[in-house]
């Protein structure tokens, strides 16, 4: 099976849920488990989050895009902004690392994301944006069963 998928947002907090929602809609295909489809809404919602909060200043008007490419039970998932970009990706996916502590962040999404995806790469130049793509093989526990 070969599928994909794109959308274009408003990089506004209140659309985080949308885009969470759109994957999981997206990927439903797949037939995903339960804990599947928490983990990928869950590092759709960190990606997105990221790119609204860290991506724009607070008052900044930006586009968040969402790309999803099926093929086979691989999903490749990129969030992309045409923001800021990220100085130093190295330090920004280290563990506890936030760029803005003010706002009380954790500093954990990047973490989040490699935990529950097989791969993530984080693409950045200062002035032109962010993309972040990550790969997930679905359904791996059902081809096991079958050998």
């Amino acid at each position: 099976m070969n599928n994909y998928m794109k959308v274009e947002f408003a990089a506004k907090s209140e659309n985080e849920s949308f885009a969470r929602v759109a994957v999981a809609s997206f990927i439903a295909q797949l037939d995903p488990t339960m804990d599947e489809l928490t983990e990928i809404k869950t590092v759709v919602s960190e990606a997105v989050t990221n790119a609204i909060i860290h991506g724009y200043e607070e008052d900044e008007e930006g586009l968040v895009t969402l790309e999803c490419n099926i093929r086979n039970s691989d999903v490749e998932l990129k969030i992309i902004d045409d923001g800021r970009g990220i100085e130093d990706v190295d330090e920004a996916t280290q563990p506890m690392y936030t760029s803005k502590p003010e706002l009380e962040r954790s500093g954990m999404g990047f973490t989040i994301m490699e935990n529950f995806m097989d791969d993530i790469t984080v693409d950045s130049q200062m002035g032109y944006g962010t993309t972040v793509t990550m790969r997930k093989k679905f359904n791996q526990n059902e081809a096991a069963s079958h050998r």
